[in-house]
């Protein structure tokens, strides 16, 4: 019995050698049941585009653009664009994807230029361009980050020579506020000087490009070293590097400070790229930033001062990345907040302490701490998701005021300028 099949499929191969199928008889499925486990891969018309893809029983593989992309099916139905599957008014789905057929497939699949269609089984035609579905496929976004940003330790920050922006020009004029939110996308810091001292003015300034993040703190803070809060923040005491609100389901995306008035010595503030200590980790011993980015803590913070009566907790790892790309979005660093340590099983808990001691030991190298003094009209704008800040200790009457800012107002008015965030 094999050795006919054998001799079958000899035969067969010699007609296809000499010429003797037809191009159509190429694409039925008799030829496909004599190859079974073969690859067919379809190429376009035009070399210069160097687009082939194959249709599996369970996905769409397409290679274009020096990408190999894997589509599902449900997903390639899903993500329709069509007038009855997508409102492109409201830019929302309209399409039911509970409804989809999980085992669909389509019935064919073809090319014309560079827009594919495909026709499902109830004879719905979906298109997409090739761009799109490079842009759009995991393969193409594992390769692309979310945000561009500058690391940077003291040196490297100073010799950039990054410039505040003034006062009137970063109210009045939209290129002052796009070159001030590229500089603070990039840097995770920036400076608006020029500013009249006041609360009222800071707060202008604020609100130019965010909605102000009310919370426990109230809208717009001011303080002075009068411990009128339960919080080291409100002393004169020196603090260490450290991120906002880690004690916050969600921290605080944005920080704000400005020195109205200072008699006194000492207080300068402490900035560190807590991003670009992370990666030295990453370098270092990638196995303990895994290590930092799973492991979930708690952070708390208890007040009772008063009429101030607050028990704050928040979860999260230290180090927080996307899982597709590996890109670091937040860091999560506080260890005065920093709740008991009841997350994490004992034999993971020695492993983590080396780790924080490892990201701890570059976040105090002095090479990347950059020290900068608040004075009055210089107003800072901090990352709360990246850089860490402290101070040193101070003497004298110290006033400050400032407040939170909801991160996803600063990165919409940021797009809305055509940066990328």
């Amino acid at each position: 019995m094999w050795c006919h099949r054998l001799s079958h499929l000899q035969s067969r191969l010699q007609d296809l050698l000499r010429g003797r199928v037809t191009h159509w008889a190429l694409q039925q499925s008799n030829f496909k049941s004599l190859f079974p486990l073969a690859i067919y891969w379809h190429h376009t018309a035009s070399k210069s585009l160097n687009c082939v893809w194959q249709q599996h029983e369970d996905h769409f593989e397409l290679q274009y653009a020096n990408n190999v992309m894997r589509f599902d099916y449900v997903w390639l139905r899903d993500h329709c664009r069509s007038a009855s599957c997508y409102n492109s008014k409201t830019h929302q789905r309209s399409l039911d994807t509970a409804s989809v057929d999980l085992c669909i497939q389509p019935k064919t699949i073809h090319l014309d230029e560079t827009t594919l269609f495909f026709t499902w089984p109830d004879g719905h035609v979906t298109r997409y361009d090739l761009d799109w579905l490079v842009k759009n496929s995991y393969e193409g976004q594992k390769q692309k980050v979310i945000q561009p940003r500058i690391l940077w330790n003291a040196e490297i920050y100073q010799q950039a020579q990054v410039p505040a922006v003034d006062f009137q020009t970063f109210l009045e004029t939209k290129e002052g506020l796009k070159n001030f939110l590229q500089n603070f996308l990039l840097y995770g810091i920036a400076f608006v000087e020029n500013v009249p001292p006041t609360q009222k003015h800071t707060e202008k300034v604020a609100e130019r490009i965010s909605l102000i993040r009310e919370t426990i703190y109230g809208r717009m803070w001011f303080f002075t070293s009068d411990f009128s809060r339960g919080d080291t923040a409100y002393t004169k005491l020196a603090l260490d590097r450290h991120t906002d609100t880690t004690y916050f389901q969600e921290p605080c995306g944005i920080q704000v400070f400005h020195c109205l008035k200072h008699e006194g010595t000492g207080g300068r503030t402490l900035l560190v790229d807590g991003f670009y200590a992370a990666e030295q980790v990453l370098q270092k011993a990638p196995e303990e930033f895994e290590l930092l980015s799973k492991v979930p803590l708690k952070h708390e913070y208890i007040e009772n001062v008063g009429e101030c009566q607050n028990h704050m907790i928040g979860v999260g790892p230290v180090l927080n990345i996307y899982p597709w790309n590996k890109e670091l979005y937040l860091i999560r660093y506080n260890n005065y907040d920093r709740a008991v340590i009841n997350t994490v099983p004992y034999d993971v808990v020695h492993r983590w302490y080396t780790a924080h001691r490892t990201l701890t030991r570059e976040l105090r190298r002095p090479e990347n701490e950059f020290w900068v003094k608040l004075k009055p009209g210089k107003v800072l704008f901090i990352d709360n998701w990246r850089v860490l800040h402290g101070r040193e200790s101070f003497t004298g009457y110290r006033q400050l005021c400032g407040c939170y800012l909801t991160r996803d107002d600063v990165l919409n008015t940021a797009r809305l300028l055509g940066l990328q965030a």
